[in-house]
């Protein structure tokens, strides 16, 4: 992927504006931290928020508002910096005068903007500098690159690059395109993935179907990534669809038109999920687990997910340690039932475990250490786990542990 997307990848009728308005911690001071994205006509939206039972001011209102206009949102105002989480009363005051003061600025209600904010938790919301920025956001306003590529550097706290994907698909002979940002490098587990996430697209699409295709996404993409385990008090994946290529609208659930609209927002977002675990904190390595062989798809996704998770699992790979063992372990304790002496694990490609030629049960491989160290040396780290139980499958991609995540998240607030 090159650093930023062509003109002709931009959805046709959204613009986008950032600016700094004081937000970010020290050291931070001149960062982008404020954005805003504008459907220049009423957008069918979908949603999808985080599933923490902590859910900041944002969320809550962001939820009403798209249930109330998904058939006619205009717009997010996003800032970074400060979570607007657990402060109280003041947290719901200042999400509902940001949204107010970015409808007025656009001629539309309050309950069609979406506001979202990432950051720290706990710290009052100073919302007067965002306020004092809202004009300046609304004055420049574009359909270009830079104001897209403006949007995606707003959005990050830890990240240590700005994350975009896109894609495009024919609609009934139209072309249509699809393109989305997102933020996300710790506190990242599914149920959402903890991150915030905003795609658009010209394709024309109702709400309803809008929001089957996001959970039929989101479910083979954002929450199949883990970065720790933890998940955020703000995760909030956001999709617009206004309509402004001219293609004829998707009504139905089905058929190929919607069939290629899927395959497109999926391509988006798998690239965007991907792309926080290759910047998970401190990560060296982004590892794919692939579990197969299983029961069935919930039991394998439940074992990828629990091998993800190890931490004797992800600080192995961080040492390109050729420990299998700790994955049989962690497949062990996932509850799922199955048979470890017919169970078979590939690590960087090369299979570990297994039933020797002969032989009716599993054991180590033989194994050449210093060739296993080489390839898990590799930026790109496969896990390949069959339990020989029937035909489920799953895939869930992680990252390792490094001392630099301590680092980042020991001194995050000072």
């Amino acid at each position: 992927m090159s650093e930023l997307p062509t003109s002709r990848a931009l959805p046709r009728g959204f613009r986008f504006a950032s600016a700094s308005c004081g937000l970010k911690k020290r050291g931070h001071t001149g960062s982008l931290d404020v954005a805003l994205i504008v459907s220049d006509t009423p957008a069918s939206a979908a949603a999808v928020f985080t599933q923490n039972l902590v859910q900041a001011p944002p969320v809550v209102l962001s939820r009403r508002h798209v249930r109330k206009s998904s058939k006619e949102m205009r717009g997010v105002i996003v800032n970074s910096g400060n979570a607007n989480c657990s402060v109280g009363p003041d947290g719901m005051v200042a999400s509902q005068r940001t949204t107010r003061s970015i409808s007025k600025l656009l001629g539309c209600r309050a309950d069609q903007i979406v506001v979202c904010s990432t950051g720290v938790i706990g710290v009052p919301l100073p919302v007067e500098r965002i306020l004092n920025a809202a004009p300046e956001l609304a004055s420049s306003l574009e359909s270009s690159v830079r104001g897209f590529d403006g949007l995606t550097r707003a959005i990050m706290t830890t990240d240590t690059r700005p994350k975009w994907a896109a894609a495009g698909a024919t609609i009934g002979g139209t072309p249509v395109r699809v393109i989305g940002c997102a933020k996300g490098a710790g506190m990242i587990h599914p149920n959402m993935a903890t991150m915030l996430a905003f795609v658009v697209t010209d394709a024309a699409v109702t709400p309803r179907v809008l929001d089957h295709a996001l959970r039929e996404v989101v479910n083979r993409t954002f929450n199949c990534i883990t970065v720790d385990g933890d998940s955020s008090t703000n995760d909030t994946l956001l999709v617009l669809a206004n309509g402004g290529s001219g293609a004829k609208q998707i009504t139905q659930a089905n058929g190929a038109d919607y069939v290629k609209f899927v395959a497109a927002l999926e391509q988006v977002c798998k690239k965007l999920a991907i792309g926080i675990v290759e910047d998970g904190e401190g990560a060296t390595h982004v590892v794919e687990i692939e579990v197969r062989g299983a029961p069935n798809d919930i039991s394998a996704k439940k074992v990828a997910e629990t091998i993800a998770l190890s931490s004797l699992v992800k600080t192995a790979i961080a040492g390109a340690d050729p420990n299998w063992g700790r994955i049989l372990a962690a497949t062990g304790r996932a509850g799922v039932l199955f048979n470890p002496e017919h169970t078979e694990i590939w690590l960087g490609g090369m299979k570990m475990y297994g039933r020797p030629k002969g032989k009716s049960y599993s054991v180590a491989l033989p194994l050449d250490e210093g060739v296993a160290h080489e390839r898990l040396l590799k930026k790109n780290i496969s896990i390949v786990v069959d339990l020989h139980q029937g035909r489920g499958s799953a895939r869930v991609w992680t990252c390792d542990f490094t001392a630099e995540y301590v680092h980042i998240n020991a001194s995050y607030r000072t």
